[in-house]
């Protein structure tokens, strides 16, 4: 007999899997979470175009196949292709989305009889997953995650969003910044509910900074800076690298720890390999690759400060993440970036694209003295617990007021 818990269907396309095993992590913390308290499927469309493996032969990184379908804690994952054509066209990926995903969709109706679609991102996979909701006459929620604000700055994509989010039965937001940007494109206020992510705190807490100096073969007593993400343009390592000549002044013994590798926004090791040559500061910053969530304790224990000199963003999980192992954060004041870092006990928010402010807050930062625990209390305070609670709480409402409107909707009845 089956339970009275609501069945999801996870849709999003930035999600991780053999090809691109760091993508979308966050999105993935956060919805197994859910899966604990409620049946769920991913589907996660990877986009296709028939000479993207040509592609490969120049940029080797560029769309990494997937599997058609895994399993990942348990959790079915399903990944259909969608027509995408690389650059151009970008106002169609919605509509290709929808039609390469609805195979899928379907047949998982058949099988699983989910009721909610749970999408990530209003474009393309929110006005994606609001083409199929309509066609499977299924309620559709969206989480706005960072990229909205850039997206609301084309009037075409402005208008799928406007489209998807009208159609939406529920929009969650990840900080209220993005709350903001929906309300100013006419979602009433009252749709929106602003559920941040969280810190696995199983996952992330301070070691030993001695000893993880010395597994990482860093001096004991040197300043210590470190980043964490994809290397892409977006994310700014070049920004901070470029501090480093007018830091090494101040302190001559500073590194600065590079922990990520290319993602699905692009490729940036070429380039900020060339920058720390020609700056000549090899001795200086150690590349150390992309590190899986249980490793990344170790850099994050062997530092002093977490830097992020980022473009846009909607809630750093990674700030959490840094602060639950006792790091204050610098970061530049974009998205949600000054809501995580929002008292001045832990850590700087500086103008983005203000290279003296954010030289003067990593001076500044590692000349202080800072209560670390202060800062783990705040990280603890938002684990992922009391996220997912509301989260659960959200979706049973959507889905009984579905169930409600099923039942008062009229019947024909035939007669003979």
């Amino acid at each position: 007999m089956r339970d009275n818990k609501p069945r999801l269907v996870v849709f999003s396309s930035l999600f991780p899997h053999p090809g691109q095993p760091n993508a979308g992590l966050f999105i993935r913390e956060r919805m197994f979470r859910v899966g604990q308290a409620l049946p769920l499927k991913v589907v996660a469309p990877v986009p296709w175009f028939p000479f993207q493996s040509m592609i490969r032969k120049w940029r080797p990184h560029f769309r990494p196949d997937a599997p058609r379908s895994e399993l990942q804690s348990g959790v079915e994952v399903f990944h259909p292709r969608y027509f995408s054509v690389p650059g151009i066209f970008k106002s169609w990926d919605g509509l290709f989305m929808a039609l390469g995903s609805l195979p899928t969709l379907w047949r998982l109706k058949r099988e699983f009889d989910f009721q909610i679609i749970d999408s990530h991102f209003a474009y393309p996979d929110g006005y994606a997953a609001a083409l199929i909701g309509r066609w499977l006459a299924l309620p559709v929620t969206i989480t706005l995650r960072g990229t909205e604000s850039r997206l609301a700055k084309s009037s075409s994509h402005r208008r799928l969003m406007q489209k998807a989010m009208a159609r939406a039965a529920r929009i969650f937001s990840v900080a209220d910044a993005l709350k903001r940007t929906a309300v100013d494109m006419g979602v009433p206020a009252d749709k929106v509910r602003v559920v941040g992510n969280g810190v696995d705190l199983g996952k992330f807490h301070a070691l030993p900074q001695v000893e993880s100096r010395q597994a990482l073969g860093l001096p004991l007593d040197a300043p210590v800076l470190v980043s964490v993400g994809g290397l892409c343009e977006r994310k700014g390592f070049h920004r901070v690298i470029a501090c480093l000549p007018d830091l090494k002044k101040v302190f001559p013994a500073i590194r600065f720890l590079v922990v990520g590798g290319p993602s699905a926004e692009g490729d940036w090791t070429v380039q900020l390999h060339k920058q720390v040559a020609d700056l000549g500061l090899q001795d200086v910053v150690h590349f150390l690759g992309a590190l899986p969530p249980d490793k990344l304790k170790l850099p994050l224990s062997a530092a002093n400060v977490f830097v992020l000199s980022t473009r846009n963003e909607g809630w750093a999980n990674v700030f959490l993440e840094a602060m639950a192992c006792g790091l204050p954060v610098v970061t530049t004041d974009v998205g949600g970036n000054s809501e995580v870092i929002c008292q001045p006990d832990l850590g700087y928010v500086v103008p983005f694209e203000d290279q003296p402010a954010l030289l003067q807050a990593m001076r500044q930062s590692l000349d202080q003295t800072w209560n670390q625990q202060h800062i783990m209390d705040y990280a603890r305070d938002n684990s992922w617990d009391q996220r997912v609670a509301v989260l659960v709480q959200e979706f049973q409402t959507i889905a009984a007021g579905s169930a409600q409107e099923l039942l008062l909707q009229p019947t024909s009845v035939k007669g003979p």
